[in-house]
């Protein structure tokens, strides 16, 4: 194998030299044969020698232009193989025109005797080393310190990983048989490996035959049927494992191979990822100057990632926590250098001061405005600093973009902000009535609403994940609490379609599919870290948190939407405050603010707010009748 692998940078010379040999060979044989049978010595003398040579610059043109010698044989499909055999075939016919053309021609059968022969002991050849090439592969490779795996899918997709795991001498794996329900399929073998059935016998076999692991290799694969296969081959107790196809050069998919990934929890999300972004509408970014508040945050950074690809004229990160805006500033300067035009600013919202300048410096033309406090707990203790922060925020933010002529200012807000039971939910809402009353300003105004993010800074996963990291117990609030969640690159690209899409006013809201029960969301997070619930992880309640209720409004509420050109994506048409109504109501939290300053607790806070958000309601209020409410349903 070392012999070979030095002779790498000069095989392709080498096959060349040995094809040539191969021709050369073949010419004399056939120029012996033709001398015994045919008995036409004085034909060889000048017209054999004249058509081999044409043969021979045909037949290694043609394979030149079908790259032939371009392949790795050990590694090659079967088009190489046809490819090889239609360049001698061209090469051939090539060759006998221009002889014929020249008056050299005596007859087809010595091009296509030649030709044919030639291209069979090619092929021969590399078959010959592609089985050398496994069998030098596989010494000294000890079999029973591998780690052996079952392959659920006999397709086109297992298929070629089992391929991968069987010719690598490098793989950790060695697959012991197939899995599919295809009964077609069911006693055939693919390389080498029997096609079960699945079915509940199967798990036995698993057991038998000390599988460790279980891939799933079906290119079709949805989040249905990711979590049946996760639950059915959980109960073998082996680990399970997706396979995926990885392209090693972007944009090419002929470079695809399979890839082993862990399972994520996004596989069991009971739903389909969904591309909520539209290619032409993104386009809006290129050549603009992008300002992104917040933008160290999950929902912030996984915006100005997105924008980065869209080549805005500027980039512009504005955080109060340093740290966050560093991480994303470095990612970003790693991956596209100084093609982007990138700066990172650290303020704060609330300083209307230093707001003003950077509004009056960078002048952007795009505002997404992400900066806010977001933990419900933490700002029912702490209402003022939410207010402060999320409503004063936004609207001195919202005031600059409107002073600084910005074209377009988008708000994230939250599915907290229907009927509000906490002070968070109650501060995002207001957000919404500061940027949405500017109907009749200069630049547009728009707000995007969603559900919970995946993985986001504060989330439940990070949380669900130390504990299970620290052996547990895993807390919950209340087994039947539901939430709707979205990853965070769907979140980002509803936000940026919605900013393109935005015109005056429009709160914008996505299609969230299914509510998912954080119970089941717990469990699953401790299979997926190969533990079983309640065995060897407990889960345990603690109840419901201040502000928190059961489940969240359901945002599609169809009498109040219209559609957008995104499926997806709707418009919600809510009763607008005027200006001047939202200043009355910026005017009661400022006192509220002012008179609290020297209090800790929430409850002059929570006062105001009730007074200025007609839709607050107490938890309670909600909780009451939880289980007989169409989300809560729809969780069952």
């Amino acid at each position: 194998m070392d012999f070979l692998s030095k002779l790498g940078k000069s095989r392709r010379l080498l096959l060349a030299v040995f094809d040539f040999i191969c021709l050369v060979l073949v010419n004399i044989s056939f120029y012996i044969m033709t001398i015994i049978f045919d008995n036409a010595p004085i034909y060889m003398a000048d017209g054999y020698f004249y058509n081999a040579v044409l043969l021979a610059l045909f037949m290694f043109g043609f394979r030149l232009v079908f790259r032939v010698y371009s392949n790795v044989w050990r590694y090659t499909s079967t088009k190489a193989y046809f490819n090889l055999v239609m360049a001698d075939f061209c090469g051939g016919i090539t060759a006998a025109l221009v002889s014929y053309a020249f008056s050299m021609y005596a007859g087809i059968w010595h091009f296509a005797c030649v030709a044919s022969v030639t291209a069979l002991l090619a092929i021969m050849s590399r078959l010959s080393y592609r089985l050398l090439y496994k069998r030098l592969n596989k010494a000294g490779i000890v079999e029973n310190k591998k780690i052996k795996v079952a392959i659920v899918g006999a397709g086109q997709l297992g298929a070629s990983l089992a391929s991968d795991l069987l010719n690598n001498k490098n793989s950790l794996y060695q697959p012991l048989f197939f899995i599919d329900r295809d009964k077609s399929k069911v006693g055939s073998r693919v390389y080498g490996l029997t096609v079960l059935h699945e079915n509940a016998s199967v798990l036995e076999r698993i057991e038998h035959d000390e599988i460790s692991e279980v891939f799933i290799a079906l290119t079709d694969l949805n989040s249905e049927t990711a979590a049946r296969l996760f639950d059915f081959y959980s109960l073998a107790g082996c680990k399970i494992k997706i396979c995926d196809l990885s392209v090693r050069d972007a944009g090419s998919d002929k470079n695809a191979k399979p890839t082993v990934r862990e399972f994520s929890i996004e596989d069991l999300l009971f739903r389909e990822p969904m591309n909520v972004a539209v290619k032409d509408d993104l386009n809006f970014y290129n050549g603009k100057t992008v300002l992104v508040t917040g933008g160290g945050g999950s929902i912030g950074s996984e915006l100005c990632r997105q924008l980065a690809k869209l080549s805005p004229k500027k980039l512009i990160i504005f955080d109060i926590y340093e740290n966050n805006a560093y991480d994303i500033q470095q990612e970003l300067i790693r991956a596209y250098g100084n093609e982007l035009e990138l700066a990172v600013e650290i303020g704060s919202v609330r300083d209307i001061e230093r707001l003003e300048a950077i509004f009056a410096n960078y002048r952007p033309e795009i505002v997404f405005h992400a900066a806010a406090h977001k933990h419900v707990p933490l700002m029912e203790q702490s209402g003022a600093e939410a207010i402060k922060n999320n409503v004063f925020g936004t609207n001195n933010t919202a005031d600059m973009a409107e002073k600084y002529g910005a074209e377009r200012f988008i708000l994230i807000s939250t599915d907290k902000a229907v009927n509000p039971t906490n002070i968070m939910g109650a501060s995002k809402r207001l957000c919404e009535m500061t940027v949405l009353c500017r109907s009749d300003s200069k630049t547009s105004f728009a707000a995007v609403r969603f559900g919970n993010v995946l993985g986001s800074n504060g989330s439940v996963i990070p949380l669900f994940k130390r504990q299970i990291a620290s052996g547990g117990p895993v807390t919950i609030t209340d087994k039947r609490i539901i939430r709707y969640f979205m990853t965070i690159p769907e979140a980002s690209q509803l936000v940026m379609q919605a900013g393109a899409m935005a015109k005056k006013g429009e709160l914008f809201v996505l299609d969230m599919g299914k509510p998912i029960r954080i119970y089941d969301l717990a469990r699953n997070m401790i299979k997926l870290s190969g533990f079983e619930p309640d065995v060897d992880i407990k889960i345990e309640e603690i109840g419901l948190r201040p502000g928190e209720k059961l489940y969240e409004e359901l945002l599609m509420n169809t009498e109040t939407l219209s559609k957008t050109v995104n499926n997806m994506i709707f418009i919600e048409h809510e009763a607008i405050c005027t200006r001047d109504e939202v200043g009355e109501k910026l005017a009661i939290l400022e006192k509220a603010v002012a008179l609290s300053s020297c209090e800790l607790g929430s409850a002059r806070i929570k006062a105001a707010i009730k007074s200025v958000v007609p839709t607050f309601r107490e938890p309670n209020e909600i909780n009451v009748n939880a289980e007989t409410a169409k989300e809560m349903q729809e969780a069952q």
